[in-house]
């Protein structure tokens, strides 16, 4: 099994970006399918996208399509995600999740997490 570490988080104005970075311990890391979710505050974790070992990407969650992209790096065991025009409705807490099941979308479905990284976008 994986442990995840998530980095990359912080404060960025409106309009800017950041990459996040979930960096996996482990010799199986090219076997798992990878996601982001996120929790902004109140609300339940959300799927944001999950990039399977498989390979492909799943349907981005639809309010950070063509503004959000994951990527993953076997040789290096990590997986990102770039985050491109932030707006404030994009702050969260920002979940790494690791599965073994190439079809998993759901939290449920996956059964290893980070800590969580925080993003906070100011208007």
């Amino acid at each position: 099994q994986v442990q995840l570490v998530e980095s990359g988080g912080g404060l960025v104005q409106a309009g800017g970006s950041l990459r996040l970075s979930c960096a996996a311990s482990g010799r199986t890391f090219s076997r798992y399918t990878m996601a982001w979710f996120r929790q902004a505050p109140g609300k339940k974790r959300e799927f944001v996208v999950a990039i399977p070992w498989t390979g492909g990407i799943t349907p981005y969650l639809d309010s950070v399509k063509g503004r959000f992209t994951i990527s993953r790096d076997n040789a290096k065991n990590t997986v990102y995600l770039q985050m491109n025009t932030l707006k404030p409705e994009d702050t969260a807490v920002y979940y790494c999740a690791a599965s073994p099941n190439p079809f998993s979308t759901t939290e449920s479905s996956f059964n290893t997490w980070g800590q969580g990284t925080q993003v906070t976008v100011s208007s």
